[in-house]
């Protein structure tokens, strides 16, 4: 479950994300890096999605950035136009959320160049859970830093209740599929009895 979380506050910016690679069904790693900065312009980024979509995607936001002297809202609307109209471009599937000391942004592949209004991006299939946990965070006296330590525990506990559900569920259907065993075998034992007795009738 990739969980991309971007924060801002007191002139700070913090990009979190966890580290988890999968193929299908299984976990291949979890300590890969999804969070990227251009030293030059001052520019970080995190990515939900392929990591091969993204690592291109994020070498054409370097060139954007290149070509327009840093300006982020320039490059990432340049960005969203070529995502969505190049031929090769628009196949890739990432999704992107990029921030400088001034703005924050989310990029995706159909054009969309969203500028969050409070101070927290969260994307990816945890992202609706990072950013309800930042939301609330921020009201509170910790720093940038701080509030991203603090998500991922939050982010994580989800993750139980989907565990908990599933046992439950496994538990009720072996139940469930036990119980109808036994209905089917009593009807099964009276069935056979009924037939017995009239045989039994008929014989004599």
């Amino acid at each position: 479950m990739t969980t991309i979380v971007l924060i801002r506050k007191n002139n700070e910016v913090i990009v979190a994300s966890d580290g988890q690679v999968s193929m299908g069904n299984t976990i291949i790693k979890s300590t890969a890096n999804k969070v990227r900065k251009i030293e030059k312009r001052n520019v970080i980024a995190g990515f939900a999605g392929s990591t091969a979509d993204a690592l291109t995607l994020f070498e054409r936001l370097e060139g954007k950035l290149e070509k327009h002297a840093g300006n982020l809202s320039r490059a990432a609307v340049e960005l969203a136009k070529d995502w969505r109209t190049d031929k090769y471009l628009r196949r890739l599937e990432a999704l992107m959320a990029v921030g400088d000391k001034e703005k924050s942004f989310i990029i995706s592949g159909t054009g969309d160049v969203l500028e969050p209004e409070g101070n927290a991006i969260g994307i990816g299939s945890g992202g609706n859970y990072a950013l309800a946990a930042a939301k609330v965070l921020l009201d509170s006296d910790l720093s940038a830093e701080e509030v991203a330590g603090q998500v991922y525990p939050m982010v994580g506990s989800e993750m139980w209740w989907v565990l908990a559900g599933i046992v439950f569920w496994l538990a009720w259907t072996v139940s469930t599929a036990n119980g109808e065993a036994e209905e089917q075998e009593k009807l099964a034992r009276k069935k056979h009895g009924s037939n017995d007795y009239k045989s039994n009738i008929a014989e004599w």
